[in-house]
């Protein structure tokens, strides 16, 4: 339904990662797998989850007499250190273990380096050749027939640097995910309680919106978005204040709400 809502595209998902088996982050799953087929998928779907996720839905479409028509490929997490998940040539995801009450992990999406821009004015004036354009988009410098090297910086413009975006699920405070999360340009802690309700936040292995903060502040990062919430707050302001006290770039993890990553 929230996919529907904000227009993203069913058939563009090809990778799914589940942090944890506790309910609220994989009971949805099952029904979306169908809606995928229902919609006349045929596509391989990747799905990242602790082993016996893949038994939980074997089992539901077993007793449901649902035959999914596209392959899915599942690939058994690990939780004892992290690892890369996928790479391509545009990003590599790995895992950033953490402490809950479950074995649970969150995930880095980090950017590779991109490529230099082209200046296609630039380009016609040198009368840059096509096979050449991909060297120049590599660093390298281009030489005229005559022999005169133009250089790199005259062709083409610095790419952005690449970007990193970090996804801390449910976790009790813990600094050992600060050297994974380190400078990221984005970070997501979950931040269930206040400082006033630590101890509860103890028992159920969660964080306070101050946790959250402070491994904000210590990793460096630039920006940090809190969610994850518990029920009794029906007014997110007030968590959302604490976080700020520590990190003033805290945000709301609010349905629909877009985050500039520069």
């Amino acid at each position: 339904m929230q996919l529907r809502r904000f227009s993203i595209k069913f058939q563009r998902i090809n990778h799914i990662f589940i942090s944890h088996l506790h309910g609220d982050h994989f009971l949805g799953l099952s029904g979306f797998l169908a809606s995928l087929h229902l919609l006349g998928r045929t596509e391989p779907l990747h799905l990242y989850a602790e082993k016996c996720l893949e038994e939980i839905l074997n089992v539901t479409n077993k007793h449901s007499r649902t035959v999914l028509q596209y392959p899915i490929v599942f690939h058994p997490l690990d939780f004892s250190e992290s690892k890369i998940l996928y790479e391509d040539e545009k990003l590599t995801i790995s895992t950033i273990i953490v402490k809950h009450s479950i074995p649970c992990c969150g995930f880095l999406f980090q950017e590779k380096p991109r490529l230099r821009k082209l200046i296609k004015e630039a380009l016609a004036e040198y009368r840059v050749p096509v096979d050449q354009m991909e060297k120049l988009k590599h660093g390298e410098d281009f030489t005229t027939q005559n022999n005169e090297r133009i250089e790199n910086s005259l062709l083409t413009l610095s790419p952005l640097p690449p970007r990193k975006y970090a996804y801390c699920a449910d976790t009790i405070y813990t600094e050992d995910i600060l050297p994974f999360i380190n400078q990221v340009d984005l970070l997501y802690h979950e931040s269930t309680f206040m400082e006033d309700m630590r101890e509860r936040a103890k028992q159920t292995m969660h964080s306070t919106a101050k946790d959250a903060a402070n491994i904000a502040l210590k990793a460096n990062v630039k920006k940090l978005i809190i969610g994850h919430f518990s029920a009794r707050y029906k007014d997110l302001q007030p968590l959302l204040a604490e976080a700020k006290e520590i990190f003033p770039e805290t945000y709301l993890a609010e349905e629909g709400k877009k985050v500039i990553v520069q």
